[in-house]
């Protein structure tokens, strides 16, 4: 028994071993099959040769409609409101003029009336003092009692250069003078008028409410004369002067304007980093605009010359660029002289160069290309060349 377990070991160790070394004879007599190398296919690119000319420069920005004038309605009387020739409604539209409300006012038109009264009568008595004493000035201190109005304001004094009038006229006579008119200036005071075309933005107390002196009532801008304030790159900024032209576009509306720009900001805002520009739209012959509206800013800056323009995507780094050289890739700095949303404006390679004006992806420097319709042409000249000899074979 043992004897034949034994056989049947020796017989499968025997087994295995010759296989593993008919397996080593068998591999060690295969030939290897001689690898094809890879084809290193042509590389092609899109390239300009380097041509300089005048840039025109353009800055696109995004700016809001605001009023050039923003009031609030303060009143500088006490007293209950009343109502003015327009509405005291949110919303409402005035003409320059309007009265947009009156601040009670009865008892201080009658306490200035009274006051006027007194007035005459002290004018009154004087005047025979005056044609005695100064009867060169009697006829025009005449003219002066006969033509106050007591719903009117006063008229002025009758011009006063003796030294001797003015010390009789200063026993109460210029104090009460000058009393009436600061009086008539508060008067005023009670009714509140429009400074110009406009509309109510907002309304915080409503006709019949009582308001103190130096109480808000409301809020008003200025419809008739309307600018854009757009903020644009500190870097863009520089192109820019006041006077040029602008275009602005609505892209809800699908309407145009033009506008001028009339400022530009002396600082830059800390938290965008940009200035703001100003453009005057008159809108006389215009479609009308709306404050708060928001446009779309076409301006036209200086031009740039002695330079090129390409894609934007085709500057790497921020600065660099690749260039063909006999028919390879070199890196070259280059100058940025102004980068717009899609191009970007520049200077500092030699003339007839060609650069390339696309982005290319791992691609290291030295690599072999060739130039999209500028190799092209002769490639396809070849042949054409090849194709017709063959043909008369």
């Amino acid at each position: 028994m043992k004897k034949r377990q034994f056989i049947i070991v020796a017989s499968l160790a025997f087994i295995v071993v010759g296989s593993v070394m008919l397996m080593q004879f068998l591999a060690a007599q295969k030939k290897d099959i001689p690898r094809r190398p890879p084809a290193v296919g042509e590389r092609w690119v899109k390239a300009e040769p380097v041509l300089y000319k005048t840039i025109e420069t353009k800055v696109v920005a995004q700016g809001r409609v605001v009023s050039t004038a923003e009031v609030e309605v303060v009143s500088e009387a006490s007293g209950r409101i009343e109502p003015g020739s327009a509405p005291l409604k949110k919303g409402q539209r005035f003409s320059r003029g309007d009265t947009l409300l009156i601040i009670y006012k009865d008892e201080a038109e009658l306490a200035l009336k009274a006051l006027k009264s007194q007035f005459l009568n002290r004018v009154a008595n004087l005047l025979p003092d005056i044609k005695i004493d100064f009867p060169e000035k009697y006829d025009a201190f005449v003219d002066f009692f006969n033509t106050i109005d007591l719903d009117q304001d006063f008229p002025p004094l009758p011009e006063i250069k003796s030294e001797k009038m003015k010390i009789f006229l200063s026993r109460n006579v210029l104090n009460d003078y000058y009393s009436i008119k600061k009086a008539e200036k508060r008067l005023k005071r009670h009714t509140i008028i429009a400074p110009f075309e406009g509309t109510y933005t907002n309304v915080l107390l409503q006709v019949g409410a009582y308001v103190n002196m130096g109480g808000r009532i409301g809020s008003i801008i200025r419809t008739d004369a309307l600018e854009v304030e757009a903020p644009v790159e500190n870097s863009q900024a520089r192109f820019i002067r006041v006077g040029d032209p602008a275009i602005l576009t609505s892209a809800g509306r699908h309407i145009k304007w033009k506008g001028e720009v009339v400022r530009i900001s002396d600082f830059v805002d800390i938290a965008t980093q940009s200035r703001s520009i100003f453009i005057n739209v008159p809108l006389h012959n215009q479609a009308q605009l709306y404050s708060g509206e928001y446009l779309t800013v076409e301006l036209s800056g200086d031009a740039i010359e002695k330079a090129m323009e390409i894609p934007r995507n085709a500057v790497f780094n921020y600065d660099e660029v690749f260039v063909v050289v006999d028919g390879k890739l070199k890196k070259r700095r280059i100058e940025i002289l102004k980068m717009n949303e899609e191009t970007s404006v520049f200077r500092g390679l030699e003339e007839g160069v060609y650069v390339v004006t696309q982005p290319l992806i791992n691609v290291a420097e030295n690599t072999s290309v060739k130039i999209l319709e500028k190799d092209q042409p002769a490639k396809a000249e070849n042949n054409r060349t090849g194709r017709t000899a063959a043909a008369q074979q």
